[in-house]
């Protein structure tokens, strides 16, 4: 078998970790993930680096934190990548749907780019018209999207929910599944692919075909209440932006602070029919793949670049650090490559994709990654645990969204949480163990600051080492 396989990269948008049936999440309806998730290696603490999506995807496709990248936030400029040690290395190098650059068409190292960014455009590329708008055009609809969904009655009450009308082969997920799948059966193999596979969804609004949608609405969905102690000890950011959630609709999400069980179980309803819509184009991707000369020499990565809310906790998407947001599905099936069926519970983190698949494609990589190499544990050998990680990192800066810090970091063990804001007194601190739904803020009591301080050292340990080894990575280009 060739050392080069192609590289199949599926990217969803905002999909939480328990949103695949055979993850042990019975509620869902997930027939593809499932099989991917038995013949392949499941990661199951794999985690992000950032709390939203380009900081998230910068951090992914370039194996350094965003404090590193320089990239924090959404529309902070991101143009470069390994994509392009992939383009270098002789790989055919292909994106179709989000990869969610800045600006959104930058090359990044693609040979080919059929962009498909987010569905509702406000904050930044409003105007710009992506691969989808440009299919709508000519079959002559109109994007549902936030204007027309704020004209109906009930707008303030959906959360987000919407029932997606125009043709169903023009839904995003559709569209961007649909387009994946004719470009595999239609490119000859001439040489190794890369393919970057962005789906835009489950991200809102939450705009499910109806017919994927009625079977969760009859389901009893596990959806955790919101409770005055987690409320209580929220840190002010955190407060605040739920305030501004119910002023802004960010991505036709109009927020409310005490949504009833009725409107939360519809939202998460839609959510969970978009992943089943998507789950059902991977299964096409996946035919594709093994009915071409793809077959049998093709690795296929399954992730997301972080999760949702929902909620949970009383916020509407992002921008926290809950499990619900940094810890995401991530999966990689190569049968005959690696033994499948295999479930890692170790910490990763999400952006040690990158160097893994520049391992696969024999790319040597001539400059510092904080990222390392999941190989090791992909082919059972030995090395595997020092591809595992004692603690995870994530970061976000203030944003249009996130106002009132401006820069909020977390670090997670297998057992404890600390999510520290910058110049403040005040934060989180999560026994893991003992609340694993992370609703009790001990960050006050007195008998768990000697774990406080302890986190803190490791958070504070850990930016000194990874802001000296980085230097590296500049000291050619100063």
């Amino acid at each position: 078998m060739s050392t080069r396989p192609n590289i199949i990269f599926i990217i969803t948008d905002q999909q939480r970790f328990d949103t695949i049936r055979e993850a042990g999440f019975g509620f869902m309806d997930t027939p593809h993930l499932d099989r991917l998730r038995r013949e392949g290696v499941s990661f199951d603490q794999c985690h992000i680096t950032a709390a939203s999506c380009a900081p998230a995807r910068a951090s992914l496709f370039t194996g350094h934190y965003p404090h590193t990248t320089g990239i924090l936030k959404n529309a902070d400029r991101w143009t470069r990548g390994w994509t392009q040690d992939l383009q270098a290395a002789g790989y055919h190098t292909v994106n179709v749907g989000k990869m969610h650059t800045w600006p959104y068409h930058t090359p990044l190292g693609f040979d080919e780019r059929y962009v498909v960014e987010n569905k509702d455009r406000y904050l930044e590329g409003r105007y710009y018209f992506d691969e989808w708008d440009k299919a709508l055009r000519a079959r002559g609809l109109v994007k549902q999207q936030r204007e027309s969904y704020r004209q109906l009655p009930d707008y303030k009450e959906r959360l987000g929910a919407f029932e997606w009308l125009l043709d169903e082969d023009m839904h995003p997920d559709m569209f961007v599944g649909d387009l994946a799948t004719w470009w595999i059966r239609n490119y000859p193999v001439t040489e190794p692919l890369f393919l970057e596979i962005g789906f835009p969804g489950p991200h809102p609004p939450y705009d499910p075909i109806p017919r994927y949608a009625g079977p969760y609405l009859e389901k009893d969905l596990p959806i955790a209440p919101v409770t005055p102690e987690d409320l209580a000890g929220q840190p002010s950011p955190f407060r605040t932006m739920r305030v501004h959630n119910t002023e802004v609709d960010h991505d036709s999400v109009h927020w409310l602070l005490d949504p009833t069980d009725q409107q939360r179980h519809r939202q998460r309803a839609y959510y969970l029919a978009n992943v089943t819509m998507i789950d059902e184009k991977v299964g096409e991707i996946m035919a594709a793949i093994e009915e071409t000369s793809y077959a049998g020499n093709s690795v296929v990565i399954f992730t997301s670049d972080h999760g949702d809310c929902l909620g949970d906790h009383g916020h509407s998407q992002k921008w926290t650090m809950y499990d619900a947001i940094t810890r995401v599905p991530t999966i990689v099936w190569a049968p005959g490559r690696f033994d499948g069926g295999r479930v890692v519970g170790e910490l990763v983190q999400q952006f040690d994709l990158g160097p893994t698949i520049l391992e696969l494609a024999g790319v040597d990589v001539d400059y510092p990654m904080a990222a390392r190499s999941l190989l090791p544990v992909l082919e059972n050998r030995a090395g595997q645990e020092e591809c595992f990680r004692e603690a995870v990192f994530a970061e976000q800066g203030r944003d249009g969204i996130l106002t009132d810090t401006d820069f909020m970091t977390m670090v997670r063990t297998a057992d404890w949480k600390l999510v520290h804001f910058l110049e403040e007194g005040w934060g989180q601190l999560f026994d893991l163990r003992a609340d694993p739904a992370e609703n009790i803020n001990l960050w006050e009591s007195p008998e768990h600051a000697g774990r406080k301080d302890e986190l803190l050292a490791i958070l504070r340990e850990w930016r000194i080492r990874d802001g000296f080894d980085s230097a590296a990575l500049w000291k050619d280009v100063r």
